[in-house]
């Protein structure tokens, strides 16, 4: 019944994603979502432990770039003396974020997967540009208000999609 709006790979959190694998499947481009994906929306900057993780995954040969709905204080602001690419104000579903993204990158679908929280914005924006999806556990359960209302909504995806899997021998 959602089956478009299912992601390719559902985890816990972006350290349970299997990298290897993917770079195994040609795939080298991350475009990574921000709030209650990589730390919750109300921190304003990295930690040092997780600059070093994506310093490793970097190191493995992705190319990384942060595609944030957020605005250009808050993703400027994450990103000061980092050298990823990044897009903010992408308008998640709508393709023009992610079409300035591989314009930045300068890279093809084929070869990017968008990692995100929300079905609605990140899982959306990845299946209509047909790249590969993976959704992640919000890292917060203290979301924003507009953020809150939708939820429900994919929590009725997500376990339809959990089923959907069970189903599979």
């Amino acid at each position: 019944m959602f089956n478009y709006l299912y992601p390719d790979l559902y985890v816990s959190s972006v350290f349970e994603i299997p990298y290897a694998k993917l770079l195994s499947s040609n795939i080298n481009t991350l475009l990574f979502d921000v709030d209650n994906t990589l730390l919750p929306h109300f921190v304003p900057r990295f930690e040092d432990g997780f600059i070093s993780f994506l310093a490793e995954i970097s190191a493995m040969g992705f190319k990384i770039c942060i595609l944030s709905n957020g605005s250009k204080k808050r993703v400027e602001l994450l990103m000061e003396n980092l050298p990823y690419k990044y897009v903010y104000r992408a308008c998640k579903p709508l393709l023009f974020g992610i079409n300035k993204a591989f314009s930045v990158l300068d890279t093809a679908s084929g070869n990017c997967a968008v990692i995100g929280d929300q079905i609605f914005t990140d899982i959306l924006v990845g299946k209509r540009k047909k790249v590969y999806t993976i959704l992640v556990e919000p890292v917060s359960k203290k979301d924003e208000f507009i953020v809150k209302i939708k939820r429900g909504v994919e929590n009725l995806i997500i376990n339809e999609y959990k089923k959907s899997r069970s189903n599979i021998n």
